[in-house]
């Protein structure tokens, strides 16, 4: 679009998750510079915004895994065609993609053969596996924002311009009222995910353990917060029988209220991603599960290049919410688990408390980079000034 003064910035989210934060940097974005305009594939955040023209929905590429991607393959491919189409014909001033490396990176392709600079939001993990990837961005992407502090160092080993922004997720919590809520003795929070591929699997695992807790702690009550677009029936179809003796009964809540349920339990059951490190930023004890196909654990275990998989073992740099992953994650190991953190130990002091204390630093380390950046402001707010600020630079009237 060039140089008038209405510039038209493309912003590519590859995943639900990714809508969210993405339409939180435009709102960000525009409220710095109310003149641009959006264009994209976004997700329900980004269709709900009067400045933004959706072309692709996200839903069509919510898929995990390799072996899921591989049957999902010729769809994407097409709708890639139909992307570089549009991208020619609009010619936007830049490409913001926000994280979902393995969509994302044939768009910046696509971008940088058309001469359109791209920022890469929520820089991805390459770092976890691909790390050859990294010359990949070096060359094809303009400016990386990380909302993770080790990336940093990490893309610096490549000589590579990154910008550390802090987390939007402490900024997204509303931390008074949060600090007013303790966690109710003897509940336990199951978060199975929002793809079906890890409800399906997890979910059994879940009730399985949940059965067995309730034999040795009858006071307890499992709830399960059910993610935006899953049926309840059929989530609740994968949890082991309820109404049969010896199974445990499950209580289901919509999300809207996530981070006060989450804090308000006394530990949680969850799928690996993002919401671990919600978890863990909310104080939380979390024992997390994972659970992928053969072909892809079998592909993803000789790739994967760091300790741990949640990021808050990561950014703490030690195993605090414990692991379980593919034959791991079995009912019996998660019970096991679970009742010994909520047994105290000889000295009457409980094991989850001192996790919750470990946790307290957590945000931070978190939110350092986005503090003072007035009401409401914090990390995504810096990430638009780095965005806008570049463009400035480069003549494109950010």
């Amino acid at each position: 679009m060039g140089m008038n003064n209405a510039p038209l910035l493309w912003i590519s989210a590859g995943e639900l998750s990714g809508d969210m934060h993405a339409a939180k940097l435009a709102s960000a974005i525009l409220k710095q510079n109310p003149d641009v305009r959006f264009a994209g594939i976004g997700g329900p955040h980004l269709r709900n915004m009067n400045s933004f023209t959706s072309y692709f929905k996200v839903e069509e590429l919510s898929v995990m895994g390799i072996g899921e991607v591989l049957m999902q393959l010729p769809g994407i491919l097409k709708l890639l065609g139909r992307v570089r189409e549009k991208l020619a014909e609009l010619r936007p001033a830049a490409l913001i993609v926000v994280d979902a490396p393995s969509f994302n990176f044939r768009v910046i392709k696509m971008a940088r053969e058309l001469d359109i600079p791209v920022y890469y939001y929520i820089s991805p993990k390459i770092w976890a596996w691909k790390q050859k990837r990294a010359l990949f961005l070096k060359k094809n992407v303009r400016r990386l924002i990380s909302i993770l502090p080790f990336e940093q160092d990490f893309y610096k080993r490549f000589d590579m311009e990154i910008s550390y922004v802090g987390n939007p997720l402490v900024d997204m919590i509303d931390w008074p009222r949060m600090e007013g809520i303790s966690p109710t003795p003897g509940r336990i929070g199951i978060l199975p995910g929002s793809r079906k591929k890890e409800i399906s699997s997890l979910m059994p695992e879940f009730g399985k353990a949940a059965a067995l807790m309730l034999r040795e702690r009858p006071d307890l009550k499992f709830t399960c917060a059910v993610a935006p677009g899953v049926d309840k029936d059929w989530l609740r179809s994968f949890w082991p029988g309820e109404g049969d003796a010896g199974g445990a009964p499950l209580e289901l809540i919509p999300p809207d209220d996530r981070y006060a349920f989450m804090r308000g339990c006394e530990m949680l059951m969850a799928a690996s991603g993002t919401v671990t490190l919600e978890a863990a930023l909310l104080g939380t004890p979390t024992i997390v599960a994972y659970k992928v196909s053969p072909l892809t654990w079998f592909i993803g275990k000789r790739l994967i290049r760091v300790p741990y998989l949640s990021l808050s073992n990561l950014i703490l740099g030690r195993e605090l919410f414990p692991e379980l992953l593919q034959e791991e994650s079995s009912g019996e190991n998660l019970a096991a688990r679970a009742l010994a953190w909520l047994t105290p130990d000889a000295e009457g002091k409980s094991p989850l408390q001192a996790v919750r204390e470990e946790l307290k630093p957590l945000r931070r380390i978190m939110g350092e980079a986005g503090r003072g950046a007035g009401e409401g402001g914090g990390s995504t707010d810096l990430a638009a000034s780095v965005i806008l600020e570049d463009m400035r630079a480069m003549g494109l009237n950010g």
